[in-house]
C-alpha cells in the first residue's frame, strides 16, 4: 500500500490507466480487431501491471525494511533487492 499522498496518487493514476487499457482491449475483442493488435494491447497491459506491482512493492519494502535498516550497508542491500525485483518485473 502506498505510504504517502504522492505515492497514493501515482498508484491511482496507474490503476486508472490500466482501466482504460482494459476497456480498449474489451472493445478490440468485441470489434474483432486483428489478433496482432490485440496481442500488442495485452503486452502493454502486462507491462502496466508489472509497473504497478513494482511501484507498490518498492514502497512497501522501503517503508518496512529501509526504516529498520541500521547500517548504510543494509540500506544498500534493500536498494539492490528493489533493483533486482524491478528488473525481473520488466
Amino acid at each position: 500500500m502506498p505510504h504517502s499522498p504522492k505515492e497514493k496518487k501515482a498508484v491511482l493514476t496507474r490503476v486508472r490507466k490500466l482501466k482504460g487499457q482494459l476497456l480498449a482491449l474489451e472493445t478490440a475483442l468485441e470489434d474483432e480487431v486483428e489478433c496482432s493488435a490485440v496481442l500488442q494491447q495485452i503486452a502493454a497491459i502486462r507491462g502496466a501491471v508489472n509497473g504497478l506491482m513494482a511501484g507498490v512493492l518498492e514502497s512497501h519494502l522501503r517503508e518496512g525494511l529501509q526504516a529498520s535498516a541500521a547500517t548504510q550497508s543494509q540500506k544498500e542491500s534493500v536498494d539492490d533487492a528493489i533493483s533486482l525485483i524491478r528488473t525481473y518485473l520488466r
